[in-house]
């Protein structure tokens, strides 16, 4: 898993499957709730795998069957301002 620009990440998992994670709407959404916290650069940069989820110092997680299904099927998982895309890339 790599950060990119913006509140992105390239993650890749186990089988190969890769895509983009692309948090920017909801992190920079009023409605962004936890994740407001990841608008401190250094904390978002702060990304690690922890049981096969995406996660922050804080608690702060991915759910990864969810980012996986969209990944696998689009190559990418946009989040909205609302955290969801499709209601399928929903946070845990």
């Amino acid at each position: 898993m790599a950060v990119t620009t913006g509140y992105r990440l390239d993650v890749r998992f186990r089988d190969g499957t890769d895509g983009i994670v692309d948090m920017s709407a909801m992190v920079e959404s009023e409605a962004a709730g936890v994740f407001a916290a990841l608008r401190d650069r250094s904390v978002f940069e702060a990304v690690y795998v922890e049981a096969g989820a995406v996660t922050w110092p804080g608690n702060i997680d991915l759910a990864p069957d969810s980012l996986y299904a969209e990944i696998k099927a689009r190559g990418r998982c946009v989040f909205s301002s609302d955290g969801l895309l499709g209601g399928t890339c929903a946070n845990s």
